[in-house]
C-alpha cells in the first residue's frame, strides 16, 4: 500500500472524516515528514534496512513516534518516553472536521512536530495563512525544512505554545496537536471571534477534544472523541516504568470496596467525570495473566508519592483494594465516582467548558452549575 492514494482509500473505507481535506492528503506526501528510523508501536523499523516495510508504515493510519526523550541519548535501560509524533491521519482529520477551517481563515497551530499538520493546512489555505509553533527548536527547523520538501512554506517558529503566537494575531482557528488540562488564555485572546480545538485532559483521562468558540474575551465548548496524544511539554507529569511509581508494597493498607474496579475501568464517562478530580494521577488496567477474567486497576499520583489497585475478581462483590502514599487514591476515585452517581450518571457530553481571563472552569448543563462545586476536592497534601 505504501503510497498516498494507498492511504486515501484506506481512510475512505474505514469512514474517516476526510471532508475538505482529501486533496492534501493525496498531495501531500507523509514520508516527506518522517525521519530514517520510526517507532510503530513497539516496532523499529530503518527506511534504510527495510525500506518497503518503511513505506508501508508511513502511508498506514497509524501515529508513528518521531522522538523520545525529547531527542537525547538514551541507555538501554532507560525509560523510553515518546516526545513526538506523526499522528495518525484519521484522527488528525476527526481534529480538522472539528476545527471547520474556512478557506479564508489564518490558522495557529500549537504543536508543529514533523509539520505534517501544517503542511496540510497550509496546502489547503496556502502557507500564508497558517502559523505553526514547536516547543523543541530541533523539530520547528525540521518541520520548516520537511514543509520546503514538500513545496510549501507555512511560518513554523519555536516557542511556548501556551503563550501563543501574538505577532500573528488574530487568528480565526486555534489548534493543538498536544494535550492539555488547561487551555490557555492566551489561545482565546489570539482568536477573539473564533474556534479552538485541543486535545484536553489530565492525567486521569486525556482523551477528550475540548471545542471551543470565542466571543468577546470568552471561550465556550464541549468535549468529544477519544483521542490519544501527548501531553504539553511545558506541564508533562512524571512518567516512567511502573516500578517507578509503585513501591513499599509491604506496608499498603489493605481495605475492601463494593465498587467493581472493572466496572470503572470500561465506563468512559465515569472515568471522565473521575478525572476531573483527580487530574494529577492516572489510572492502568492490568488483565490477570490466566484465564480467570480478572483485572487489577492501578492508580498510581503523577509525583510517585501514593498509589492504590483494586482488584477484580469475577462472581464477587467485595473486591480487595491496597494503597500506600500520603494519598489514599481509590478512596479519592470511589468518592468522584459516589459523586458522578449522585450527578445522575451524566455522559461527557453534559460536561462543558468555559476559558476567561480568570481561567478555565468546568460545568455540567449549563455554565451557571460549576462542576468543582458538585465533585469531591482532592485531600490537601500530607493527608490521608
Amino acid at each position: 500500500m505504501g503510497t498516498p492514494a494507498g492511504l486515501l482509500d484506506s481512510l475512505r473505507a474505514h469512514g474517516a472524516a476526510l471532508g475538505p481535506w482529501e486533496g492534501s492528503v493525496l498531495a501531500v506526501r507523509r514520508e516527506l515528514f518522517l525521519p530514517e528510523t520510526i517507532e510503530v508501536g513497539d516496532e523499529v523499523v530503518s527506511r534504510t534496512a527495510s525500506p518497503q516495510r518503511w513505506l508501508e508504515a508511513a502511508y498506514s493510519d497509524v501515529s508513528i513516534t518521531t522522538q523520545v526523550n525529547d531527542g537525547r541519548a538514551t541507555g538501554p535501560d532507560e525509560y523510553r518516553l515518546p516526545t513526538s509524533s506523526s499522528s495518525q491521519p484519521s484522527v488528525m482529520l476527526e481534529a480538522l472536521d472539528l476545527l471547520d477551517v474556512q478557506l479564508t481563515d489564518r490558522v495557529l497551530e500549537l504543536g508543529a512536530g514533523t509539520g505534517l499538520h501544517a503542511a496540510w493546512l497550509a496546502h489547503r489555505l496556502g502557507s500564508d495563512r497558517v502559523v505553526s509553533v514547536e516547543v523543541d527548536p530541533a523539530l520547528a527547523e525540521q518541520a520548516a525544512k520537511n514543509n520546503a520538501a514538500a513545496g510549501l512554506s507555512p511560518r513554523i517558529v519555536a516557542g511556548d505554545g501556551s503563550l501563543g503566537w501574538p505577532e500573528g494575531a488574530p487568528y480565526q482557528r486555534v489548534i493543538a496537536t498536544y494535550a492539555v488540562d488547561e487551555i490557555p488564555h492566551a489561545w482565546v485572546a489570539q482568536a477573539p471571534q473564533g474556534r479552538i480545538v485541543s486535545p484536553w485532559g489530565g492525567s486521569f483521562f486525556p482523551y477528550s477534544f475540548a471545542v471551543l468558540d470565542v466571543h468577546e474575551g470568552r471561550a465556550e465548548g464541549a468535549f468529544s472523541g477519544f483521542p490519544a496524544f501527548m501531553r504539553s511539554r511545558t506541564r508533562r507529569p512524571k512518567r516512567g516504568y511502573l516500578d517507578d511509581f509503585l513501591h513499599h508494597r509491604q506496608d499498603a493498607e489493605h481495605t475492601t470496596t463494593r465498587l467493581s474496579p472493572l466496572t470503572v475501568a470500561q465506563d468512559a464517562d465515569a472515568l471522565f467525570y473521575i478525572g476531573l478530580a483527580l487530574p494529577d494521577a492516572w489510572h492502568l488496567p492490568v488483565a490477570a495473566d490466566d484465564d480467570t477474567g480478572g483485572l487489577t486497576l492501578w492508580i498510581l499520583a503523577d509525583d510517585q508519592r501514593s498509589w492504590a489497585s483494586a482488584d477484580y475478581t469475577p462472581d464477587t462483590h467485595q473486591y480487595t483494594v491496597a494503597q500506600y502514599g500520603p494519598r489514599r487514591l481509590w478512596d479519592e476515585a470511589e468518592a468522584a465516582h459516589r459523586a458522578w452517581e449522585a450527578l445522575g450518571r451524566p455522559t461527557r457530553a453534559r460536561a462543558g467548558i468555559s476559558v476567561t481571563e480568570r481561567g478555565q472552569r468546568l460545568w455540567i448543563d449549563e455554565p451557571e452549575r460549576d462542576l468543582s462545586a458538585l465533585l469531591p476536592s482532592r485531600p490537601a497534601k500530607g493527608t490521608t
